[in-house]
């Protein structure tokens, strides 16, 4: 197993669980069906339906409202507690269709294939990629050593505009990591049969491209590894949620 010292962007006191009050059912479920619907290509229903292998009755319209409000909080605290990213950047944006609308999700990892930020925007001229590479910039608080996009010509104006001084390498073959990195993102348009609104999508894959990479480990490992970098995913999963344990029959 590999391991590197790494920065993390938060301090732990930024990471407290968010607050249940209101809520009658303990921290576990819910936190077990917004993991459930997250990990896996799960309708509301259906992560709804597997709590009944624990005796546990939820209605779809629950889950959803799960989904709504502690997925974002949960994805924001696994986004403080992630080191800080790397020196080298992969931009790139695929079309999805909301409403059978053409849109476009522009997103950025760095070369660990962890999610910097996403953004869902109606284009992809320079307009759109100089927005998304000034939020990017004020959403990590760094910069990076280089730069990697395909050959559209918007990334190298508004490269040249807002990282003058970063390194910039546009080839379509050198961007393979961040356009394979849309194939989760596909797996769960396929799953929801489209996106239905512009903003239900931002705020879905905002939460999405936080939790679901939490529990897919990139690296290829030997399994007692794997097992063991699970075991720590999973152990900060309680963390931030404030679950007591994450038995292994989940």
């Amino acid at each position: 197993m590999i391991f590197r010292l790494v920065t993390l962007r938060g301090s732990f006191a930024d990471t407290a669980p968010p607050s249940y009050q209101g809520h009658r059912y303990p921290v576990e479920i819910i936190s077990r069906c917004v993991w459930r619907y997250h990990r896996f290509p799960l309708s509301y229903r259906e992560a709804g339906e597997l709590m009944l292998q624990h005796n546990v009755l939820v209605s779809h319209e629950t889950v959803r409202r799960w989904c709504a409000t502690f997925g974002q909080a949960y994805a924001g605290t696994l986004r403080r507690r992630q080191p800080l990213p790397g020196g080298m950047w992969h931009l790139d944006k695929v079309f999805i269709r909301i409403n059978g609308e053409l849109t476009y999700l522009w997103q950025a990892l760095d070369q660990d294939g962890m999610v910097l930020d996403i953004l869902v925007q109606e284009r992809r001229d320079t307009l759109a990629s100089r927005r998304f590479s000034r939020r990017l910039m004020k959403k990590t608080c760094s910069g990076p050593r280089v730069v990697i996009t395909d050959t559209l010509r918007s990334h190298g104006v508004a490269h040249r505009e807002v990282m003058p001084s970063v390194n910039h390498r546009s080839h379509q073959g050198l961007n393979n990591r961040a356009e394979n990195s849309h194939q989760p993102t596909r797996q769960r348009e396929r799953a929801m049969k489209g996106f239905r609104s512009a903003g239900g999508t931002q705020r879905f894959l905002s939460a999405f491209s936080q939790i679901s990479p939490h529990f897919r480990p990139r690296h290829l490992m030997a399994a007692p590894d794997y097992r063991a970098e699970m075991q720590h995913r999973f152990t900060t999963w309680n963390q931030i949620t404030g679950t007591t344990a994450m038995p292994a029959t989940a």
